[in-house]
């Protein structure tokens, strides 16, 4: 499916901008042009049982694994595979997004979002670490919605 069509169809308003390719926040800080929003970090993590949850927070925020492991009732997290990421979402590292979802048909991947981000505007990936583009929190939610995958909402006092 395309990113692109999908916001169309949901009539969810973005702005982007198109750069180098980046792989880390640090890259993406230095090479990004301006563009308005909160910029976030994705982690791709699993559990020892196969499940996996790609948790989307504010690039200065971060999150203790274990407490995050208690929060979703899992024995232990890690970061999963690179071939993980490809496999299941179709992205590459550095391009990994909330809007990847759109290739998981199978539903395998929950989101765990930072409430923090609620009533801002987010910067995400279009399934490609050469674009970033900004877009309504509650817009990214329309989109996770439209896709039918589970969400969940975190922060650090959970």
């Amino acid at each position: 499916m395309d990113i692109y069509a999908v916001l169309k169809e949901l009539n969810i308003p973005y702005t982007e901008v198109t750069h180098e390719a980046v792989y880390t926040i640090e890259e993406a800080n230095e090479k990004v042009p301006e563009i308005a929003g909160v910029g976030c970090k994705n982690l791709f993590l699993t559990d020892h049982k196969g499940k996996y949850f790609l948790v989307f927070m504010e690039e200065n925020n971060r999150v203790d694994l274990k407490s995050l492991a208690k929060f979703l009732k899992v024995s232990r997290l890690s970061f999963a595979k690179e071939e993980d990421v490809k496999n299941i979402l179709g992205l590459i590292s550095g391009g990994l997004t909330p809007l990847g979802i759109i290739n998981d048909s199978a539903n395998r991947v929950v989101l765990v979002l930072d409430k923090t981000l609620e009533n801002t505007n987010v910067l995400c990936h279009p399934n490609t670490n050469t674009k970033t583009m900004s877009l309504l929190f509650s817009d990214l939610i329309k989109f996770i919605e439209h896709e039918k995958h589970m969400y969940i909402y975190f922060n650090d006092n959970n």
